[in-house]
């Protein structure tokens, strides 16, 4: 009788435990977007479809200011305002040929090239292969200089979703990828900001015109983002606000003006954007 109180026992201090960390958990997760209203941008805190002003953005330890809006009345800009945009390249199996490189495949692209949900990715004339790539993002939360594996998910805010447009006929024949990866509303992010999820544990869906084009989790990462963090931090200080992108996967294919592609992050939500032709 003893042995089986003390069974019953641990399995409820397990289960006690583990309904209070799930508690703790959600306690931590928050939804935050960056919103125009009335041409001025803000940050605030979503609580269902109402929005609560924030002095600054949440990484920077912005506040309530008591302000509200509804969702619907503000247009959704991108939840992210870096100054360092890092991206990695063929960081998934799926999405390489041969064996993967011993180390994470880095580049950098302008925070100009950056645009909101269901604003339009605009593809210049000049190229004939702009392909989507669905990804997960992951914000820093505060100043990253050599820091360890161990220690990096401290210094990831959160996380959100991205389409890293990619003009392949320039990736060959530009001697580096800025232009191909980095020109003017190539790389779409959001809709929101969300903490308290495990980046390295989400889904990744991408769907072009409706139809499932792509789709993978993050635990398939050849390099997760705690490594990422960690690496990106041993030659670049990370400064809050900066983000870093998960690499895409799987096989991607052209889009054209009049195509609109949507990536869906596990517990993001859907972010989407249409396609124009540029002049």
């Amino acid at each position: 009788m003893k042995h089986t109180f003390k069974n019953v026992f641990a399995k409820k201090l397990t289960a006690g435990l583990a309904i209070s960390m799930a508690l703790a958990a959600s306690a931590q997760a928050a939804e935050y977007v960056r919103y125009e209203q009335n041409g001025a941008i803000s940050w605030g805190e979503l609580m269902g479809t109402t929005i609560h002003q924030l002095t600054d953005a949440p990484y920077l330890g912005g506040t309530h200011t008591g302000q509200t809006v509804e969702q619907d009345a503000v247009t959704l800009k991108a939840p992210v305002d870096p100054e360092l945009v890092v991206m990695t390249a063929l960081n998934f199996r799926s999405h390489i040929t041969g064996e993967p490189a011993e180390y994470p495949g880095l580049f950098i692209v302008p925070a100009s090239s950056i645009i909101g949900p269901e604003e339009a990715i605009v593809i210049p004339t000049e190229t004939t292969n702009f392909h989507y790539e669905a990804e997960a993002i992951v914000v820093i939360g505060k100043r990253a200089d050599n820091v360890s594996i161990e220690d990096a998910p401290d210094y990831i805010f959160g996380v959100t979703a991205g389409n890293d447009g990619s003009a392949r006929d320039w990736q060959g024949a530009d001697l580096q990828w800025t232009r191909a990866k980095g020109s003017k509303t190539f790389n779409t992010v959001g809709p929101k900001l969300v903490t308290g999820i495990d980046p390295n544990n989400i889904q990744i869906e991408g769907r072009l015109n409706g139809e499932v084009r792509q789709g993978e989790n993050t635990s398939d990462m050849l390099y997760n983002f705690d490594y990422m963090v960690s690496y990106i931090s041993r030659y670049f200080t990370l400064e809050p606000g900066d983000i870093v992108w998960s690499g895409t996967m799987g096989t991607t294919r052209p889009m054209v003006p009049g195509d609109v592609y949507e990536v869906e992050v596990e517990g993001v939500g859907i972010l989407r954007n249409p396609a124009v032709q540029g002049k």
